[in-house]
């Protein structure tokens, strides 16, 4: 059912089309679809489609009335409210300011029975559970990052154990910083030999003069696109559990839907501490796909 909705996303879609999909009844189609997916597939449609067309909307140059009858919309007035009613804001508000907004990230029913013939439910039920994520692109300026590098450590807890954890600090106290410190994973661009996959750093202006603590490096990033995800709140005892549901996410993830490719090379992929309020917050660059 859900590839039927993908392969007839701008055609109109009946019950009776995914029940013929599914080879089952429309009732029984219908009752599984909701318990999988958590919405009926009216409204997982609806939602689908809302977010496709705010990306058409994002990427520029289309007009709102086309956008709406492209995605199945009888007019621009059923449009506007139903992307009003999802989004918080007009379409031509959208269109003109874009801001960021939470994207509906359809769950994979497919990759869930797959986990559950590997035998791991809870991963399984983790995947499923997490349906919707917030999602955005933001603009990096040319730009340096102070870090500091491991030797082999290829995660959190490696780095800790060979580089301590009082990196944070030193990062925190950067006072020219334009965002707050980060955990990353360096493309092998920005790895000399013998260094670590995963460090911790912090970026700084491209004119930055101030001090560079001992033992930490800084080198320039270009401009790029990073593409940031974040997830729904969690119990802050949860925090390993949120950073798997949303790699689960990332994984399944395809950024061509909505007009980038993953471009690993840019930057390195970031991760913010995890605050279980705000929920778990990772980036990874990305470029627009008419774009080399």
């Amino acid at each position: 059912m859900q590839d039927h909705i993908e392969r007839q996303l701008q055609e109109p879609i009946s019950l009776h089309d995914l029940a013929v999909a599914a080879g089952y009844s429309p009732w029984h189609s219908a009752r599984i679809f909701k318990e999988l997916t958590g919405k009926t597939p009216f409204e997982y449609i609806r939602a689908l489609r809302l977010s496709r067309a705010a990306a058409r909307l994002r990427n520029g140059g289309a007009r709102i009335i086309d956008v709406a009858l492209d995605f199945v919309f009888e007019s621009h007035e059923g449009f506007t409210r139903a992307f009003s009613r999802q989004f918080g804001m007009s379409p031509l508000n959208y269109a003109r300011n874009k801001p960021p907004l939470k994207m509906f990230m359809p769950p994979g029913a497919r990759d869930y029975y797959l986990t559950l013939q590997t035998g791991d439910t809870e991963m399984a039920t983790n995947d499923m559970n997490m349906d919707t994520v917030f999602v955005q692109v933001v603009e990096r300026p040319a730009r340096k990052l102070l870090l500091k590098r491991g030797k082999k450590a290829t995660h959190y807890f490696e780095y800790c154990e060979e580089v301590g954890c009082d990196v944070w600090e030193t990062l925190s106290g950067i006072k020219d910083a334009l965002y707050e410190p980060m955990g990353m994973w360096l493309p092998e661009n920005l790895r000399p030999a013998d260094t670590s996959a995963y460090a911790q750093g912090v970026e700084v202006p491209l004119d930055y003069t101030g001090q560079v603590p001992e033992g930490f490096d800084i080198v320039e990033l270009p401009p790029c696109k990073m593409m940031v995800f974040q997830g729904q709140p969690y119990d802050d005892e949860k925090f390993e559990q949120a950073i798997g549901d949303l790699w689960a996410v990332m994984k399944r993830y395809n950024p061509e839907t909505y007009g980038f490719r993953w471009a690993d090379e840019d930057a390195p992929r970031f991760q913010l501490a995890p605050e279980g309020y705000r929920g778990y917050i990772e980036g990874r660059p990305v470029r627009e796909l008419n774009k080399k």
